[in-house]
């Protein structure tokens, strides 16, 4: 009888490329969930919209992991042991100044997240941590001008660590939960206007003279090319396939790869495999889309076990 290809176990994912993750901040909360899974080979992930559905997420083909967050001193201590596994990886580090606002009541201080970039830029490299100033967000107290002010603030801090600063302008409306959240903080919030957009990238184009990193929006429609402010890429072919050019199964998949269909439309990242779950970052950002209630987030970060499949 003939040889039959082996067929994939159902619900099993092989990706390429990692996300980790979107839906919730595994480098500040679920590190060492993380480091046991890595060494275990693979991760459970359930489907949020179809909870029945269970996929097993398998690292037999995993070629780079992208980590996004807004405080990652829980990995710090396994990037020798990330490097010695042989996965590559990047960092998609939020870093924003809205101590005075009151929206991001569960991170350390801004001078410890400053000085949290700093020392990840300088065991990795600039290209490998990218500065999101994300979501930017009007307040009754914070204008376009308040914001600039904010960002050149940042700018003289992080410039010289990073390659590049990506910008989203804040979804309040599409999302009543940020609406909800934003109300019950006292938070006078409301969205851009294509003007104040336009105000804000001419101010930022200013205050990166200086500076010379590449700007990018991430997930916007709107157009700024006219100020050289381009569609960013968050999960990046073109940075991966720069920094590791010699990995041929990276390069094959890269070129190959599309768009990832799961995202928004406006969204440019190539697909991954994101391994994270909404409702479970007890950082209570009020503006933040995939935490509905702040304190079931912090009452399943309670229970998580790091030993446990999936988070």
């Amino acid at each position: 009888m003939a040889d039959r290809k082996r067929q994939p176990e159902p619900g099993l994912v092989q990706p390429v490329v990692l996300s980790a993750s979107r839906a919730t901040d595994i480098p500040a909360f679920y590190a060492d969930w993380f480091m046991n899974r890595l060494r275990a080979g693979g991760f459970q992930w359930t489907n949020p919209f179809r909870p029945s559905q269970v996929q097993t997420v398998s690292l037999a083909q995993t070629r780079v992991i992208v980590f996004w967050s807004k405080h990652p001193a829980g990995l710090l201590a396994h990037l020798d042991e990330l490097t010695r596994s042989g996965f590559h990886f990047y960092f998609q580090y939020t870093l924003n100044d809205y101590e005075a606002e009151g929206c991001e009541p569960g991170l350390p201080p801004l001078a410890d997240r400053i000085d949290l970039f700093r020392r990840l830029a300088d065991r990795l490299g600039p290209d490998r941590v990218v500065w999101r100033l994300d979501p930017l967000l009007l307040t009754d107290r914070c204008g376009v001008p308040e914001l600039l002010d904010k960002a050149a603030r940042l700018a003289m801090r992080l410039a010289p660590y990073t390659r590049k600063l990506v910008f989203s302008f804040a979804d309040i409306e599409r999302y009543p939960g940020v609406r909800r959240n934003l109300a019950r903080a006292g938070i006078a919030a409301r969205e851009f206007v294509p003007a104040e957009m336009e105000e804000f990238a001419r101010g930022l184009v200013a205050i990166n003279r200086g500076s010379g990193l590449a700007l990018a929006t991430c997930a916007e429609q709107v157009d700024l090319s006219s100020h050289g402010i381009v569609h960013n890429r968050c999960v990046d072919g073109e940075l991966m396939a720069r920094l590791w050019p010699d990995d041929r199964v990276l390069m094959e998949y890269l070129a190959t790869v599309g768009k990832d269909q799961g995202q928004r439309k406006a969204c440019r990242c190539i697909a991954s495999k994101d391994i994270g779950r909404y409702g479970t970052c007890p950082h209570g950002c009020r503006y933040c889309y995939a935490t509905r209630d702040p304190e079931a987030a912090r009452r399943a970060f309670h229970r998580h076990r790091p030993d446990s499949g999936g988070i």
